[in-house]
């Protein structure tokens, strides 16, 4: 599905089935040099139980066009005009890494639009090192290497995963090259990285945010920890969290785990 958002076209995966605007929506967001892919179980899935699913890749990024966001909040406007694109009043939001900040930005910008609010691999602040900032402007190729070996705590899949011969390692790495190829003109895994390493309005955020919230975290996360949601945890009390058995990228290490806590959490 194409929409034109802030005059740009954008490209929204709808998990297979047509988009109907008088369902309930969720909108899937993926983090620095991903794209719609990373949902692809969990979008499939809520798209045949119900819901419409809207899955993005970034402006700039592989099928969307437009200006790549320089900061989460930029981000986050994305979003809203998303919905505005898409004719949706309400939706819930998930958000992994980047989108995760994104989406909770976005939420506490207009939490009456807001149903739903998952924070999947979230941490606050997000603090990029200086080695990944570095390597991500002048060395992007060792950057996704660097980014991979910290983002999976296995390098092949469980059995419920994508199937026989996947290799967790090398499919991230390969989507994280063809993303970056994407978009000549723009660095988007430094603008990313900068991006996540500058925002610094979380805590002020989840303050504003109306609606229930998940936090989805990796046991084995080493690019965001569970502990590093700690601070936001505690200005959500009434918030869930849901650990899973997986590192940074869990929606493919720990698939099933994260699809049935949010389909758990939606229902909710």
């Amino acid at each position: 599905m194409e929409l034109t958002v802030n005059g740009a076209k954008t490209f929204c995966y709808t998990g297979g089935r047509p988009f109907d605007a008088a369902k309930p929506t969720v909108v899937f967001l993926h983090g620095v040099l991903n794209d719609h892919s990373v949902w692809i179980l969990q979008t499939r899935y809520l798209a045949h139980h119900g819901w419409n699913v809207l899955a993005p890749d970034l402006p700039g990024h592989c099928k969307s066009a437009g200006e790549p966001p320089r900061s989460v909040e930029e981000a986050a406007d994305f979003v809203l005009a998303l919905l505005d694109a898409a004719g949706v009043e309400k939706a819930a939001l998930v958000g992994h890494s980047f989108g995760s900040l994104a989406m909770l930005e976005a939420a506490a910008r207009a939490p009456e639009r807001v149903t739903h609010l998952a924070l999947v691999g979230i941490a606050c602040p997000m603090k990029v090192s200086p080695a990944l900032l570095e390597n991500a402007l002048d060395q992007p190729q060792q950057a996704i290497a660097m980014v991979n070996t910290f983002s999976h705590s296995m390098l092949a899949p469980p059995p419920s995963a994508l199937g026989p011969g996947t290799w967790l390692y090398g499919g991230s790495r390969a989507l994280m090259k063809r993303v970056l190829a994407s978009n000549p003109r723009v660095n988007v895994f430094h603008r990313g990285f900068v991006a996540c390493d500058s925002y610094a309005g979380g805590d002020a955020a989840i303050a504003k945010v109306q609606c229930p919230v998940l936090f989805l975290l990796g046991r084995n996360d080493a690019m965001t920890p569970p502990k590093a949601a700690a601070s936001l945890q505690q200005k959500a009390p009434k918030a869930k969290t849901v650990v899973v058995d997986g590192g940074h990228a869990m929606m493919t290490e720990a698939p099933d785990a994260v699809l049935f806590a949010l389909r758990d959490f939606l229902q909710g």
